[in-house]
């Protein structure tokens, strides 16, 4: 049912998304989801914490824009939030771990990674798990369901891979609780870029968005814009190393390896969770 609810919530996102200057009346975007005007706000509020308008006004150009200037400096912004040397999202601390260089070569031969699909606020993923912490996390739809599988098995393709759902799942329920204190670990594979990238996104504080020139500025190099596009397009690990939070200058969401409306819906969801 929540997987469900989620879709029927992503439908009204897209719907809002495209008609919002139009001001839609609440019965006109029930109506896209085939619910009753009380059915429909009532899974929405419970999904999101607001109204669909209010959750649009989140996502409009005025105010991302602003939130971009709140967060021109995201070291600064992170430091003044007390996100250092980690990041938090929602009640999770986060840290990353790169694969040694050996290790890279050898496409983890000998590492024993568990994994699974479980649903989530935001629709189904695969994850996969680790001794040494999390190394995959996708969101799944109909249409990419065997290609991020594919990707996944690719990546660790000389990896003991175990179909686990039950000790995945545990972790996914840690990943997505709103009242979890357990320290996130993530094992990544990437070049010394692509590291310096991710871990800047996740000093990027909840509920808050920056630009692609601001994750420049924040490795020191301030001139590499398209190559940081490119390494958060290459971002293995969905919501925990969170790419989602970053749009472009004038505002507009900007593309999502997951897919656009789902973007919208975390920095939505997030943004509403802070207010």
């Amino acid at each position: 049912m929540s997987d469900l609810n989620y879709e029927r919530v992503a439908t009204a996102i897209n719907y809002l998304s495209q008609n919002f200057k139009k001001q839609p009346e609440l019965e006109e975007v029930a109506q896209q989801v085939h619910l009753s005007p009380h059915h429909f706000q009532r899974i929405f509020k419970e999904w999101a914490g607001v109204s669909p308008k209010q959750f649009m006004q989140y996502l409009s150009l005025e105010y991302l824009r602003e939130k971009i200037f709140d967060t021109s400096n995201i070291i600064q912004a992170a430091d003044a939030v007390g996100y250092t040397a980690q990041s938090r999202v929602y009640d999770l601390f986060v840290t990353i771990e790169a694969v040694t260089p050996n290790e890279y070569k050898r496409l983890g031969k000998g590492l024993l990674i568990q994994y699974g699909f479980h649903q989530t606020p935001f629709g189904e993923c695969l994850i996969g798990i680790t001794s040494k912490g999390i190394c995959a996390l996708s969101f799944i739809d109909v249409t990419n369901k065997q290609q991020e599988l594919d990707c996944f098995f690719d990546k660790w393709s000389l990896a003991n891979l175990e179909f686990a759902p039950e000790n995945t799942q545990k972790v996914v329920d840690q990943i997505f609780s709103q009242n979890n204190n357990n320290k996130a670990r993530l094992l990544v594979k990437g070049t010394n870029f692509q590291l310096k990238v991710w871990e800047a996104l996740i000093k990027i504080p909840n509920g808050s968005v920056a630009t692609y020139q601001s994750i420049a500025n924040a490795i020191q190099n301030p001139k590499a814009v398209r190559a940081v596009g490119t390494a958060i397009g290459n971002n293995p690990i969905a919501f925990l190393i969170p790419c989602h939070r970053v749009i472009r200058k004038d505002g507009q969401i900007g593309e999502y390896h997951w897919g656009r409306t789902r973007k919208k819906a975390l920095i939505g969801y997030e943004m509403a969770s802070q207010n």
